[in-house]
C-alpha cells in the first residue's frame, strides 16, 4: 500500500491503525483473562452443586423402602439444565440422577476431583465411606458458548467506537493542522512579487521554525531585490544629466561646425545619446512597476488622466494623430495615475513606433475599464508575439526602441490584478496589432 503524501492523512491514518490494534490487543487480552476467571467460577459452581445435593441425595437414599432403585427426578418446570448429575452406589448402579441427565456421558467413577471429557467437564464426590457417589457434568458447549457471548460483548463495541474514534482522530488532526492550512493559503494567494512576511504566529511549535526560516529567506529575497531595483531606478536617474549635457554638447558641435561629415557625426551622436535616454527612462519605469505603490486608497475617473498623456503625446508628434475615444460615464479605478501613464505611453508609443506609417493609433477607454490601443501595420508572426511582453524583445526589422515597453505593461498588470492581451491582427481587420490592458476598477459608469 502507497503511504499517502499527506500529513493529516499520515496522521489519521497511523493513529487509526494504532488505536485498531491496541484495541485488538487488549479485547484479546480481556478474553483470555475473562476466560480463566470464567473458567474458574464454573468450576467453583460445578463443585459447589455437588456439594449441595451429595448430602441430600444420602438422605433421601438411606430413608428408602427399596434400596437399589434408580429415581429420576421430575422438573418443576420447563427450563434449561447446565448442571446435571447422578447419584451411584458402590457397584456402579444408578440411585438418583436429574431429569436431563444422560448416563452415557458419565464416565465410571475414578475418585473425587474434577475430570473432562470431550463434551462434558465433571466434578464427582463420595459420602458413606464410598458407597454413595456423585457426579456432576456441565457441557462444554456451554462454557463455550459464555467465551463466545463475552468475545462478541468485547468487539462489538469495536465495530460502533472505532468509526466513531476514527472520525474523532480525524477531526482532531484536522484541527490541529488548520494554523498550518492557513499559512499555506495565505502563501499561495501571494502573487509572484509579493515578499513580505507571511503570518504565522498560531503555527504549533513544530512548524513555526520552518514559517520563521521561510519568511526569512522571503526578507533576503526582498532585500535582493529592492537592491537590484534601487540600482536600476539610480543609475538610471543619475545617467539623465549627464545624457542631456552630452546631448546638449551634440547639438551644440553639429551647429558650430561647418564640416559636413562632422555635422553628420554629431547628429549620429545625438541620436545615440537620445535612443540611451530613452532606455534609461524606460528602466525607471520597470524599477517602478516593480517596486512602486502602484493602486491607491480611492478610486478616481481615468478618463482625465488619459487624456492629458495623450494630448502631451499628441504635442510632441508630427503625424500621425493619436485618435482618443473616451466613453461619456465615468470610468472609475484605483491604479496610480503614474502607473497609468506609464502604460498608455509604453502602449501608443510602441504603437506609433511600429503603425505610423499604416494609419492613426486609436487609444480606446471602454465603460468597462478596458484601454484599448491599437495600430495598422503587418501582422505579427505569433511565435514572436507569445515574447513580445519578455524584456528587451524588439522589432527585428528596426533598431528603434528599448525592447522594454510591453514587458513593463505586463509587469505592472500583474501587480494591479490587471491583464494584459496582444492580439494581431486586429479583431475584426486582417492587419494590425491591438494591446488591450485591464484597469483595475471598482465600478463601470454613474
Amino acid at each position: 500500500m502507497r503511504w499517502p503524501a499527506s500529513l493529516q492523512a499520515r496522521l489519521g491514518l497511523t493513529l487509526g491503525l494504532v488505536l485498531t490494534v491496541l484495541w485488538l490487543l487488549a479485547a484479546t487480552v480481556t478474553a483470555v483473562i475473562v476466560r480463566g476467571e470464567m473458567d474458574e467460577v464454573f468450576d467453583s459452581a460445578l463443585r459447589e452443586t455437588a456439594e449441595r445435593i451429595l448430602p441430600l441425595a444420602v438422605t433421601d437414599i438411606v430413608g428408602r423402602e427399596d434400596q437399589g432403585v434408580t429415581q429420576r427426578l421430575a422438573p418443576i418446570r420447563a427450563h434449561d439444565e447446565f448442571f446435571t448429575y447422578i447419584v451411584r452406589d458402590a457397584e456402579g448402579r444408578i440411585l438418583l440422577q436429574s431429569h436431563a441427565a444422560d448416563p452415557a456421558v458419565f464416565p465410571p467413577y475414578d475418585g473425587p476431583g474434577f475430570g473432562q471429557s470431550t463434551t462434558h467437564r465433571l466434578y464427582s464426590d463420595a459420602a458413606l465411606q464410598g458407597t454413595i457417589r456423585i457426579t456432576v457434568a456441565e457441557p462444554l458447549a456451554h462454557r463455550a458458548t459464555v467465551a463466545r457471548e463475552i468475545r462478541m460483548g468485547l468487539g462489538l463495541p469495536l465495530l460502533i467506537v472505532l468509526p466513531l474514534a476514527l472520525a474523532a482522530i480525524i477531526l482532531s488532526v484536522r484541527f490541529s493542522l488548520a494554523p498550518l492550512r492557513r499559512f499555506r493559503t495565505r502563501l499561495d494567494a501571494r502573487s509572484a512579487r509579493d515578499l513580505s512576511e507571511v503570518p504565522g504566529d498560531d503555527l504549533p511549535g513544530e512548524i513555526a521554525p520552518l514559517a520563521a526560516t521561510l519568511n526569512g529567506l522571503l526578507a533576503r529575497l526582498h532585500e535582493a531585490f529592492e537592491a537590484e531595483r534601487s540600482f536600476a531606478a539610480n543609475a538610471a536617474h543619475e545617467l539623465r544629466t549627464p545624457l542631456a549635457g552630452a546631448i546638449a554638447q551634440a547639438q551644440r558641435l553639429r551647429s558650430e561646425t561647418r564640416d559636413r561629415a562632422a555635422a553628420q557625426r554629431a547628429t549620429d551622436i545625438e541620436e545615440t545619446l537620445k535612443r540611451l535616454t530613452r532606455r534609461t527612462e524606460r528602466l525607471m519605469q520597470l524599477a517602478r512597476a516593480e517596486g512602486g505603490r502602484l493602486l491607491l486608497d480611492m478610486p478616481y475617473d481615468v478618463r482625465m488622466a488619459l487624456r492629458i498623456v495623450v494630448e502631451d503625446m499628441a504635442r510632441g508628434l508630427q503625424a500621425p494623430a493619436i485618435a482618443l475615444d473616451l466613453p461619456e460615464t465615468p470610468v472609475l479605478s484605483t491604479i496610480d495615475p503614474d502607473a497609468l501613464g506609464i502604460v498608455c505611453r509604453n502602449l501608443a508609443g510602441n504603437a506609433l513606433r511600429h503603425g505610423a506609417a499604416y494609419g492613426d493609433v486609436a487609444v480606446t477607454l471602454t465603460p468597462d475599464g478596458d484601454l484599448i490601443v491599437s495600430n495598422g501595420g503587418p501582422v505579427v508572426d505569433p511565435d514572436h508575439l507569445a515574447h513580445l511582453t519578455d524584456r528587451f524583445q524588439r522589432d527585428a526589422q528596426t533598431s528603434d526602441g528599448s525592447g522594454l515597453g510591453l514587458a513593463i505593461v505586463a509587469s505592472i498588470a500583474g501587480r494591479t490584478s490587471g491583464r494584459l492581451t496582444l492580439a494581431s491582427p486586429r479583431p475584426g481587420a486582417a492587419d494590425g496589432f491591438e494591446a488591450t490592458f485591464q484597469l483595475p476598477t471598482t465600478s463601470f459608469g454613474a
